[in-house]
């Protein structure tokens, strides 16, 4: 899945606006207009499709975490950076903590989209990478999450 396609299924299920997005970008310190906005938002096929960066990507995901949690206390505003690389685990780590996710709700949202996952299947994608029982998350198992946030939260 590209970068892209994770904010705009995001976006959809979450049923999020252009003015929440920008605020959501403005929380972790990208200021970003809305003409980006859209462009960042169209698909890779379409003119005028703007490449959304890892960077771009952690960022809109700090920022939700901001706008769901809070700012942290005495932690400075520059959130903590993954080193440039973009893993679906990561993303998935920070849905989690944006949307205050228990391990029973994250099932919960599997099942609606027709997966049925373990918790310790589930436990395994947020170990570190070296751990021994570190599993990758898999472009098809984030994209069956999406699939139900989206019916979670639209239908």
């Amino acid at each position: 899945m590209t970068n892209n396609d994770i904010l705009r299924r995001f976006r959809y299920a979450l049923d999020i606006s252009n003015p929440k997005m920008l605020e959501i970008f403005s929380l972790s310190g990208h200021d970003m207009d809305q003409d980006a906005l859209i462009a960042l938002l169209k698909k890779e096929e379409e003119e005028g499709c703007l490449e959304c960066s890892n960077r771009l990507l952690e960022d809109f995901f700090d920022g939700l975490i901001t706008l769901k949690r809070g700012p942290r206390d005495g932690v400075p505003a520059e959130p903590v950076r993954s080193g440039g690389e973009r893993t679906n685990n990561i993303i998935l780590r920070k849905l989690r903590i944006a949307l205050e996710m228990k391990d029973d709700d994250m099932i919960a949202v599997m099942n609606l989209a027709g997966v049925t996952v373990t918790k310790s299947e589930l436990g395994a994608l947020f170990r570190s990478r070296g751990h021994k029982n570190y599993k990758e998350c898999g472009d098809q198992f984030l994209r069956s999450f999406l699939t139900g946030l989206t019916n979670r939260y639209r239908v």
